[in-house]
């Protein structure tokens, strides 16, 4: 098998086309006014390389822009480049080891400059600064540099053959920062900039003109926008915070707003909020996940603030037997039921999409109480006292179980401590505030990446149609931590060298057959030896004003990646 034919089979679940902006709807850049958009969790910065959180690096997706992103079919598609580079075309080299980025000619930041490859090179410098901490650092494993030989061009280099070259500069996830705006930002400096991180200057339609975090966000039209014509609106209103309830309400019964993010509602509501007439629901199956994820470190409030997420071990989760028990104690498909419908799926996987990677190796759709409990009797945890709650070296099982603020996930918080008090686990419920809770604010106690909590649950995704970058969450070095400035998505701070030495070898294989196997065991890998309880899979449900034209549902990247196609219809 020639390199060629391992990296067109690596990439044989994407297909690369070309980007045709749509076309049902042309006229002057501005003609339709404003565009109101409602995401329930409020964006808190508009720099997703310091927040793993979805409803940042959507908000920021509208402003700052990567070189490729994938369509709503997980089709890589050129963005801010010419063509998407392969083999066939020259673009990755024969030995697999560079990927060579050919920058659109004339492309301007929002400011008038030109947008050149240095800013390319800067970002990678950026996000990857020893001193720093970025979200996204798992894009750019194993590269070793990034080159710029004119100012169109960009030459990534990876320290061995490298079957998928798509993690940097793609989709949106990893975008392009400006080097000019930031170059005082790097390191330790980066969370300090506030200024650049709440008005990043951009390639993409629109331009920010104010940003009150955990609020709302206004944007104009980029004047500088390569495409003629977009974005149709001149203004946008971003409003962040209150419930999925009412977010819902805002499009589909009230048509106060023309967009809304991820309802997380149980399908009655959204059927009874869809008869308001204003506005239609849009749905789609990606690889997104609710779970729990497990902490593998000590989050003993009587630790300091930073040793309560670094000191290992957890005092009881660590053992099979309890974490097998609190998954096997869970129905989950009364779980899809109260909570999605026909938008959620029973899963056991971490990774239940594409399908090529959704494993089959383990069962979890029946709930099983007797077991659980047998399972912990068996291990030596007993209840001594008769109170109810099994002890773990003489002190009683009790955990805290924190999620964001939302019906559906209070929801599962309440059935789910019921079951876990049928095996003798107590929890105790915390629910916060979702603009924090997604935030990424080093100084907060309260986000997920601190996880000060035994167990906590979400959900989110990944971009396009191959998880490498997000299978690499699970590697020991990407735990949050006070050296990273608590970013990072290793968020249940799971560690072993089996799974890391897997996901070198993932990083290297071609075939979409052999590297889906291994995607395979990697999640099979993190969910048997305690990294999390995965759920239930979710589909993305959002909602659009029936005056809406140009919106199309996107699970592979983030759902705001056309915007600059929207337009009013009868605008």
């Amino acid at each position: 098998m020639t390199v060629k034919t391992m990296l067109l089979g690596a990439a044989a679940s994407l297909a690369f086309v070309p980007m045709a902006y749509a076309d049902g709807h042309e006229g002057e850049r501005g003609r339709d006014g404003e565009v109101r958009i409602i995401y329930w969790q409020a964006p808190s910065i508009l720099n997703p390389f310091l927040s793993g959180g979805t409803k940042d690096v959507e908000s920021a997706s509208m402003i700052i822009e990567p070189l490729a992103r994938y369509n709503e079919k997980g089709e890589l598609v050129a963005w801010l480049v010419d063509e998407v580079p392969t083999v066939e075309n020259g673009g990755v080299s024969a030995d697999l080891t560079q990927i060579t980025w050919n920058i659109t000619p004339g492309i301007k930041w929002s400011d008038g400059t030109d947008f050149t490859s240095a800013d390319v090179k800067f970002t990678y410098e950026y996000c990857t600064d020893p001193e720093g901490g970025c979200a996204q650092v798992t894009k750019f494993e194993g590269v070793t540099s990034v080159e710029t030989p004119d100012a169109t061009t960009v030459v990534v280099t990876f320290d061995k053959p490298t079957p998928n070259p798509y993690g940097p500069f793609v989709g949106g996830e990893s975008p392009i920062l400006q080097a000019a705006q930031f170059a005082n930002c790097m390191g330790a400096k980066a969370p300090e900039c506030t200024d650049e991180n709440f008005g990043p200057i951009g390639t993409g339609p629109f331009v920010v003109t104010d940003f009150k975090p955990n609020d709302v966000i206004t944007m104009e039209a980029n004047e500088n926008f390569r495409h003629e014509g977009k974005p149709a609106f001149a203004s946008v209103t971003f409003k962040g915070g209150g419930d999925a309830t009412a977010a819902g309400r805002a499009v589909m019964e009230t048509g106060e707003f023309d967009y809304a993010w991820n309802l997380q509602l149980a399908p009655d509501v959204i059927a009874e909020m869809e008869k308001g007439g204003k506005g239609t629901p849009v749905a789609g199956f990606g690889p997104l996940v609710e779970r729990i994820m497990l902490n593998n470190t000590n989050p003993d409030p009587a630790l300091g603030p930073d040793e309560r997420s670094v000191i290992r071990p957890h005092p009881f989760l660590g053992d099979p037997a309890v974490y097998k028990a609190l998954s096997m104690a869970i129905d989950r498909n009364l779980l899809v039921e109260v909570g999605y419908g026909q938008a959620g799926k029973v899963t056991c996987n971490w990774v239940p999409a594409p399908e090529a990677f959704n494993s089959t190796s383990m069962k979890c759709d029946v709930q099983d109480i007797a077991g659980a409990n047998a399972m912990l009797e068996e291990a030596g945890y007993t209840d001594s006292d008769g109170d109810g709650i099994r002890e773990h070296d003489g002190k009683p099982m009790k955990l805290l179980y924190q999620t964001s603020t939302n019906a559906v996930r209070q929801d599962f918080q309440a059935l789910i401590k019921q079951w876990w008090s049928e095996i003798g686990i107590d929890a105790e419920l915390r629910n916060i505030n979702a603009s924090v809770f997604f935030g990424g604010d080093p100084g907060s106690p309260d986000t997920f990446q601190k996880f000060y909590a035994d167990v906590e649950m979400y959900a989110n995704t990944f971009n396009g149609t191959d998880p490498q970058s997000y299978l690499g969450n699970g590697l020991c070095d990407k735990a949050p931590s006070p050296a990273s400035q608590w970013q990072g998505e290793n968020i249940s701070r799971f560690c072993m060298e089996e799974y890391d030495a897997l996901h070198a070898k993932l990083s290297e294989t071609a075939g979409i057959e052999a590297r889906a196997e291994i995607g395979k065991q990697l999640n099979d890998m993190i969910v048997e030896n305690g990294g999390m309880i995965p759920l239930v899979h979710r589909g993305r449900l959002s909602a659009h004003a029936n005056t809406m034209g140009g919106v199309v549902l996107n699970v592979w990247d983030s759902e705001l990646w056309n915007v600059a196609d929207w337009y009013r219809i009868g605008g």
